[in-house]
């Protein structure tokens, strides 16, 4: 197979720059809404994304790595609860599951990743993931902190941001075009944004604080037991998210990623990426599908371009101005723009047992669904001394022990 051409051109640097503008409202999005620092996000992404292009230099896929969707309820859940250092160890294993998982790839084939985790268990997983974060988005999109225990802008006021917010987000990407329709989520937040202006509930003391140049506030991981349990079976779902985002990429390009630099080497650069990330206080990394569709679009298929929005990304995480500007933000236009973000979430959910062809009417495959579904979204809670299980981590563990011990039955004897 042809190897993917790496020409690092300083031309290539316009349109770096442009597809870091393509990621840039998704990236942001999960700090803010999880209590991480955006400046951090932005550092590691870059990092990251450097680090899985030199992992896979044999043949890399013109892809750019940022925060990941997958872990807003876990990452939210653990900051609230242990506080961010305590989380991030939590991110730092999830990185090294993804390791793991890469190496036993290598030795075993990929067979055996579809056999744990067919998509019986990681539709529900992800279903959930989306779910049990809907009475956040609804509260913020009612001016309200995520819990609901303090109103922050009053409803009135609150209720037409966010609609405004998620009104603009939603025909933004069924009528948009070209490298215009893979931006809906930074569309929404302007939109949003300038009615809060309208309605003057935007305070701009952050960005007056803030210096032009500011080292951002990077956190190092604190050991966690009970972070690193509940959050490592979360990452799951985003490890199958992975071969689906290596196929598109493929897709587009032409090129069997799968084959070479192969799936060994591509969740392996995916884990390490996600360590480092987290070793500095960031989200999890995963491959951007905005990136990708914006690839498709422009046909700009060499990887050094996203070597200029790794580095463009790395350098606008110094500028303090920034992070100030983002912290302006006001809680509806993000609950707005959350409204649709989690429920999208639940339906790729939902895409990947249709895709699959999932046979719910098989008492198997509902049992184990359910189980899922009501364990994350109830919040049951196993505790084995010091160390408990619960949500989301809890249903993934229940899914995959479900499948693994459940016999198969025949349609007939159903």
């Amino acid at each position: 197979m042809e190897k993917t051409q790496y020409n690092f051109r300083l031309k290539d640097s316009i349109v770096g720059l442009q597809f870091l503008f393509v990621a840039f409202g998704a990236l942001v999005l999960v700090p803010i809404l999880t209590g991480l620092n955006p400046s951090v996000a932005l550092f590691t992404a870059g990092v990251g994304t450097l680090a899985f292009q030199f992992i896979n230099k044999k043949a890399v896929p013109p892809i750019f790595l940022a925060s990941s969707f997958a872990f807003i309820a876990p990452i939210s859940y653990g900051v609230a609860q242990w506080g961010v250092a305590a989380t991030m160890s939590g991110l730092v294993a999830a990185g090294f599951f993804y390791i793991i998982l890469s190496f036993i790839i290598r030795f075993k084939g990929s067979d055996f990743l579809h056999k744990l985790l067919p998509a019986v268990v990681v539709g529900p997983v992800i279903i959930s993931i989306g779910l049990i974060l809907a009475p956040v988005a609804v509260n913020m999109a009612m001016g309200k902190t995520g819990d609901g225990s303090i109103q922050l802008v009053p409803i009135e006021q609150a209720l037409i941001i966010s609609m405004i917010a998620l009104t603009i987000t939603v025909f933004t990407s069924l009528l948009g075009k070209g490298i215009f329709k893979l931006i809906p989520i930074l569309f929404g937040i302007i939109g949003g944004y300038a009615i809060a202006l309208m309605y003057g509930v935007v305070d701009f003391s952050s960005i007056e604080k803030a210096a032009w140049f500011a080292v951002p506030d990077f956190v190092a991981p604190v050991f966690h037991w009970e972070a690193i349990i509940f959050i490592l079976p979360i990452a799951i779902a985003p490890a199958i998210e992975h071969i689906g985002d290596m196929l598109a990429i493929s897709n587009v390009t032409k090129k069997d990623y799968l084959k070479e630099p192969g799936l060994k080497n591509t969740l392996l650069g995916d884990g390490i990426a996600t360590s480092i990330a987290s070793c500095f206080g960031g989200p999890p990394n995963t491959t951007y599908s905005e990136v990708t569709g914006a690839v498709s679009i422009t046909k700009a298929f060499n990887p050094a371009i996203m070597t200029w929005a790794a580095i463009f990304a790395i350098i606008l995480a110094f500028v303090g101005k920034i992070g100030g500007f983002l912290s302006t933000i006001p809680v509806p236009v993000m609950g707005g723009i959350m409204l649709l973000l989690f429920g999208i979430i639940a339906s790729v959910g939902m895409s990947t047992l249709i895709k699959e062809k999932v046979d719910l009417s098989c008492t198997r495959n509902m049992v184990i669904v359910s189980v899922i579904l009501v364990f994350a979204i109830g919040g049951m809670t196993f505790n084995f001394g010091a160390v408990s299980f619960s949500g989301i981590g809890l249903g993934a563990i229940m899914g995959i022990f479900l499948n693994l011990i459940l016999p198969q039955v025949k349609k007939e004897e159903e």
